[in-house]
């Protein structure tokens, strides 16, 4: 059975679950690239990235997106997401800890469709935001 939020259940400022990962790492991004089709060099090469005056690879931003996302999905269930935006902020290197996390900003009804809708965030373990995004999902 599909997960769906209890729109009488949510508060205005109600936290969406924290998602973290425990370091990211370069086989993560060549997985995703292989996943994704995403093979920009500046992901897995280092004699590239060096060569570019960057210290080493960083993931792509979608990988952190795709994080971000997984978030959401767990917390609202996939099938509910009506609206899912970014906005890249910083790079995410290997190592860094990913927290991904949310909070609901609004509740209305729209077009019939009771909706949620609320702030999202990638924060790597300095406390810097790599993804700041919105989102807005169906409840019942």
């Amino acid at each position: 059975m599909a997960k769906k939020l209890k729109f009488d259940a949510i508060k205005v400022g109600d936290e969406i679950p924290k998602f973290v990962v425990e370091g990211v790492t370069r086989p993560d991004f060549v997985r995703y690239a292989g996943a994704s089709g995403d093979f920009v060099p500046l992901h897995y090469d280092q004699t590239f990235v060096e060569a570019a005056g960057i210290p080493t690879v960083f993931a792509q931003g979608m990988y952190t997106a795709g994080l971000l996302s997984k978030a959401l999905t767990d917390w609202c269930g996939i099938g509910n997401v009506r609206q899912f935006k970014v906005r890249f902020a910083t790079r995410v290197w290997p190592g860094d800890v990913v927290t991904c996390t949310g909070k609901v900003t609004n509740k209305a009804e729209k077009n019939g469709e009771k909706i949620v809708e609320g702030e999202l965030i990638v924060l790597n373990q300095k406390g810097e935001a790599a993804i700041r995004g919105s989102f807005r999902a169906a409840a019942e």
